[in-house]
């Protein structure tokens, strides 16, 4: 319940500021074009060679391509393969990167130099160079995609945590549930992750927009998801080379594109500043042994 009230509030106080709550509107209308894009009068596959080209109208809102596919459907179901690759990708990054950061700021020492190590190599390595050598190990298809870009996302996961559990690990509410008995794993994961939350969920809605621009790099790159599969780095791709016959062919899959990407900043911008003058501590109701 006090989670639910938080997060109300924080909805709300997102709302108030013009920029947040327009980022807000038009995320939510491209994720329910993605959802319910099967429902729609769209079809993202169907070839016209008749019409190959042909500029915005009102039967194709966006135009046509090369083969005379409805570029405003092909963007809408765009969308899904871009959301859904930013959500796979920012779930794979969270689940590994998370335990890294609470395992190495909470036991510090050799446990610590080993994890940040390794998220010290991840960090070297270039992010789309390492997508691109992922993919060619495990195919070009969307999961390779998302299991690649959430990889290259663990780093800033595992970084983040571990300064949020430097910064808790000593004060007193963390001494006094291991005063009363609480095991390492009940302090890490009931104790401090409740408090570490804030800038863990800033860093999804920042990562989703990383991860949407690197799936679309991917894919303008000729690696990322496969033909026919819609793909606004694939439009992208394919449409600049009719940029002086068919201008709108990239540029209007690139503004909603750079929209999506800009509106995943805002908001990712707005709930810093929101949560950073947030102090609440979340307490457990219970200390026992390990949960």
């Amino acid at each position: 319940m006090k989670l639910l009230r938080s997060t109300g509030s924080v909805l709300q106080r997102l709302l108030r500021r013009p920029g947040s709550a327009l980022a807000l509107l038009f995320l939510l209308g491209i994720t329910l074009a993605a959802i319910f894009a099967d429902f729609l009068p769209l079809n993202p596959y169907a070839q016209k060679l008749v019409n190959a080209l042909n500029g915005p109208s009102a039967a194709n809102w966006f135009g046509t391509d090369e083969v005379g596919r409805d570029i405003m459907a092909r963007v809408v179901f765009g969308a899904r393969t871009s959301l859904l690759t930013a959500a796979g990708a920012v779930a794979i990054a969270a689940v590994i990167g998370v335990p890294i950061g609470l395992v190495a700021g909470f036991f510090g020492g050799w446990r610590d130099a080993t994890l940040m190590r390794f998220v010290d190599v991840l960090l070297a390595l270039p992010a789309i160079l390492f997508a691109m050598a992922m993919i060619a190990v495990l195919g070009r298809s969307q999961v390779a995609a998302l299991i690649a870009v959430g990889i290259t996302g663990i780093p800033s996961f595992a970084r983040i945590t571990r300064a949020q559990v430097l910064s808790l690990r000593r004060r007193d509410f963390v001494t006094a549930v291991e005063a009363f008995g609480g095991s390492s794993a009940y302090n890490m994961f009931r104790t401090i992750l409740p408090n570490s939350w804030s800038p863990i969920f800033v860093q999804i809605v920042v990562l989703c927009s990383v991860a949407i621009l690197l799936e679309a790099a991917l894919s303008f790159l000729g690696v990322g998801v496969a033909p026919p599969t819609p793909s606004w780095g694939e439009m992208l791709r394919t449409g600049k080379s009719y940029l002086h016959e068919a201008p709108y062919y990239a540029v209007l899959p690139g503004i909603v594109l750079t929209l999506t990407i800009l509106s995943f900043d805002t908001i990712g911008r707005a709930l810093a500043g929101i949560l950073e003058n947030r102090s609440e501590v979340v307490t457990p109701t219970k200390v026992g042994g390990t949960p």
